[in-house]
């Protein structure tokens, strides 16, 4: 990591590894040019000359730090800026002390081989202008720009002992008593802590201990910055940047000095978030380094002993004082936990601990996806609040660091689940079922408000919100390969994988991609609930009821607004889980659940205008009229007669349209094999759709003329109606076969010839490759009698349909030339 920062300014680094704004670049104008960088040390150089330092010379500065990227500053440059900070006689602005002082911070970090003697000269120039002129309530940058040169100064390998000495405890003095200019100016930070760590990588290890506890202590002081994020991961990965200079340097005696003056100080230090993250930045070089001999024991002492400080922490947090809602609504403790999550997921690998374990879990569901803080800022102001939720708000938490890291923690919270206690288990189980109902209840009231009104402000909240699923399905993931084996009972097994689908169901509508580790954990717990009746029977019954699907939520802070329950697309992807899932367990599922939980929302869904959700409910009652036998049989029979009433008037209402051809055509079919012989059911299903083929026939005949001439072609309505009754005299009952053919020939006359011809050719085809002995007969005749029909052209066929057929037995169809088709 150290060779990383070798190129850059530690506190440019420190900024942009902590995710901060763009605000904090050092440089913030362009480049100058190198005409303008030479002409502005002239006029430097006139200015000492002259004894006389005007506004050209400060703009000369300017021109100077401008290009502090590409500018280097050589020796005779450094004593040029000394001589003009000591000059008695020069009368210098305030604005160009911190000017100066960068000039010469540029000069020691990037030359090479800067002159020792100047080095000497340079500390002794700033440790008398700070002990003697400081005003340390005029300039907190000033102050940054100080303790970032002395800390350099004091690490610096040409710097003398007694350099470094007076260095350290000039930096130790300053942030002991003006520490809260650091409070007033937060742009600073970065560079007071590039300051702090110089100076805590220093070879002078006497004021170590002092410096680190006003590192961990700036925080916790009145008049202090508040503290926040951006500055705790600055802290760990400062301490990180410290920890490599001290291992790299492969003295034992240097590592043992380390390890206990940092240890001894993280204890004494009372700012939790700075100790946590000071922590976890040494523990983060610790897991990186290879070391050997002396050296590994006090390494792993270290290592246990920093994750005792991170686990006193955490176990703080998560007292029974506290709990859950209290904690997701203290600022404080929102810092630690995300301190802790942050820390845990950057630290590297750590041990299990059921505190790491649980403060991971409260992390990540308040701070990684604070989607119920979210909520309630949104619906406060409908109920009379006067709260309200900003887009900035939303995208600024898209931006930040925590919510890209939400991978990372995810991924140390399931490693750490695995080896944590069962107790601890359960309790983060609990919460994270809890909370995807939550999401569940809420968005759908947030979505229907903020549908066609808001949708960038909807658009990210579901981006938050989709994160989160990918985290249920992660930690579900690593649920079921822990407890769906042999080691739990098949109570806990059962339980837990119910739990797992009710919150899928709730989580649904945020699957916007197809995960692998999604699929992994709908096998292995439908396998457990498709083998237990009482687990089906529990996971059926968690389905939303019918009543509430059509009423909504609550909008009783919403009287005007209407409730259509189709347009209710995040209650609609539930539903749609329920239709796919409930299939497989079908058959353990009690014929009375069936009827009362299941039955009404597949027929309310039925008329859903989405076709992949009415195709579902259609898939659904096929798997009844499917499943095998329940326990008491004749009320399952009854039951699927019943069923086939109504299913056959709500799909034939809403066709064409609505209802899904294939949806039906797979409904229809697996009624007329699956049903009893003979059952009334069957006869009404096949008189149903003669009369709605009847009511098509005449409407296109009015309409589409040419409609008939291909069977092969585009199909409408009613020539599917006519395809799906042709196919189900293959397939229907000896019983209801004659029935059948009645209806299926008084149709077909009424057709125009083509339609007829097409129809005929089709029927003729049909018949003639089927090895149905007992029925093939039977349809040789009809067909052979229909046919004759067709071609007699008789009138009023509506009427006499019926005789004629009987009639018709005698004539031999071949001899007429108005049938293409032959058998």
């Amino acid at each position: 990591m150290a060779k990383q920062v070798t190129t850059l300014f530690l506190e440019d680094w420190l900024k942009s590894i902590s995710g901060c704004s763009s605000a904090f670049n050092s440089a913030n104008s362009s480049p100058s040019s190198a005409r303008a960088i030479i002409q502005a040390w002239a006029e430097l150089r006139d200015s000492l000359q002259h004894q006389s330092f005007h506004s050209q010379h400060l703009q000369s500065l300017k021109t100077l730090i401008n290009s502090q990227t590409s500018l280097h500053v050589a020796d005779p440059q450094a004593k040029l800026v000394l001589s003009i900070l000591s000059s008695p006689k020069l009368s210098l602005p305030h604005e160009s002390y911190p000017l100066f002082l960068r000039l010469l911070y540029i000069w020691v970090k990037k030359s090479t081989r800067p002159s020792s003697v100047l080095i000497d000269s340079a500390v002794e120039v700033i440790a008398h202008f700070f002990l003697t002129q400081f005003d340390h309530s005029k300039s907190p940058i000033l102050f940054s720009e100080g303790l970032l040169l002395l800390g350099f100064l004091s690490s610096a390998p040409l710097s003398s002992e007694s350099s470094k000495t007076v260095s350290l405890g000039l930096i130790s003095r300053l942030l002991e008593k003006r520490y809260r200019l650091i409070g007033s100016f937060q742009d600073i930070i970065p560079n007071v802590l590039a300051g702090i760590g110089y100076a805590l990588s220093s070879s002078v290890s006497v004021h170590y201990s002092r410096i680190l506890n006003s590192l961990l202590g700036i925080w916790g002081k009145e008049g202090g910055p508040p503290g926040s994020l951006s500055h705790g991961l600055m802290i760990l990965h400062l301490m990180e940047w410290v920890t490599s200079s001290s291992i790299n340097s492969r003295s034992v005696e240097k590592l043992n000095v380390f390890s206990h003056d940092t240890l001894e100080t993280l204890k004494a230090s009372s700012v939790p978030f700075a100790v946590v993250m000071a922590a976890a930045g040494v523990l983060r070089t610790l897991n990186k380094s290879a070391v050997n001999g002396a050296g590994l024991d006090i390494v792993s002492r270290l290592r246990i002993s920093l994750e005792d400080r991170i686990e006193f922490v955490a176990r703080d947090l998560i007292s029974i004082q506290r709990g859950f809602t209290e904690s997701g609504n203290n600022l404080t403790d929102n810092l630690c936990l995300e301190c802790v999550a942050l820390a845990l997921a950057r630290s590297g690998p750590v041990s299990s601990r059921a505190p790491f374990f649980m403060c991971l879990a409260f992390a990540l569901l308040t701070g990684n996806f604070p989607l119920r803080a979210l909520y309630a800022k949104l619906i406060e102001p409908l109920h009379g609040g006067s709260a309200g939720l900003r887009l900035s708000e939303v995208k600024e938490h898209l931006d930040g660091v925590l919510f890209k890291e939400a991978g990372a923690i995810t991924a140390v919270f399931c490693s750490q689940y695995v080896s944590v206690d069962e107790e601890s288990q359960v309790v983060v189980e609990n919460l994270i079922w809890d909370y995807c109902n939550y999401i569940y209840l809420e968005h759908r009231q947030v979505a229907l408000v903020l549908r066609g009104k808001e949708e960038e402000l909807l658009v990210d909240m579901e981006k938050i919100a989709e994160s989160a699923f990918l985290m249920v399905v992660v930690f579900a993931l690593a649920v079921t390969k822990h407890k769906l084996n042999s080691k739990f009972n098949q109570e806990t097994q059962v339980d837990v994988s119910v739990r797992i689908l009710v919150s899928f169901s709730c989580l649904e509508y945020f699957r916007r991609i197809r995960l692998p580790e999604y699929m992994d954990t709908i096998r292995g717990v439908v396998a457990r609930v498709q083998d237990n009746n009482s687990a089906c029977v529990s996971f059926v019954e968690s389905m939303p009821a019918y009543i509430d699907l059509t009423n909504g939520p609550d909008f009783a802070f919403l009287r005007k607004m209407e409730y259509i329950w189709s347009k209710d697309e995040v209650q609609t992807a539930r539903i749609l889980f329920y239709l796919r899932v409930i299939p497989t367990c079908i058959e353990r599922l009690p014929t009375p659940v069936f009827r009362k939980v299941v039955a009404p929302t597949m027929f309310l869904y039925l008329g859903h205008p989405n076709g992949k959700v009415a195709r579902a409910s259609h898939s659904m009652f096929v798997s009844f009229i499917s499943s095998g036998k329940d326990a008491n049989e004749d009320e399952q029979v009854s039951l699927k007669g019943q069923l086939v009433f109504y299913y056959m008037e709500r799909s034939l209402l809403g066709y064409p349209g609505i209802t899904p051809f294939e949806g039906m055509a797979s409904g229809v079919s697996a009624l007329v094999r699956h049903l009893p012989a003979g059952s009334p059911a069957i006869f009404y299903c096949i008189h149903s759709l003669a009369a709605k083929a009847n009511r098509l026939v005449k409407k296109d005949l009015t309409q589409q003329a040419d409609m008939w001439k291909n069977w092969q072609g585009e199909s409408e309505p009613c020539k599917k109606i006519l395809d799906l009754l042709l196919r189900l005299i293959s397939i229907v009952d000896i019983q209801v076969l004659p029935d059948l053919m009645k209806l299926f020939a008084q149709l077909v006359v009424e057709l125009p010839q083509d339609g007829q011809n097409m129809v005929l050719n089709e029927l003729y085809s049909q018949v003639a490759e089927s090895d149905d002995v007992t029925r093939k007969p039977t349809l040789v005749s009809w067909v052979q009698s229909l046919s004759y029909l067709c071609f007699q052209g008789v009138t009023s066929r509506k009427q006499k349909s019926e005789e004629n057929v009987a009639y018709a037995q005698t004539i031999d169809p071949s001899t007429h030339t108005g049938i293409n088709a032959r058998l």
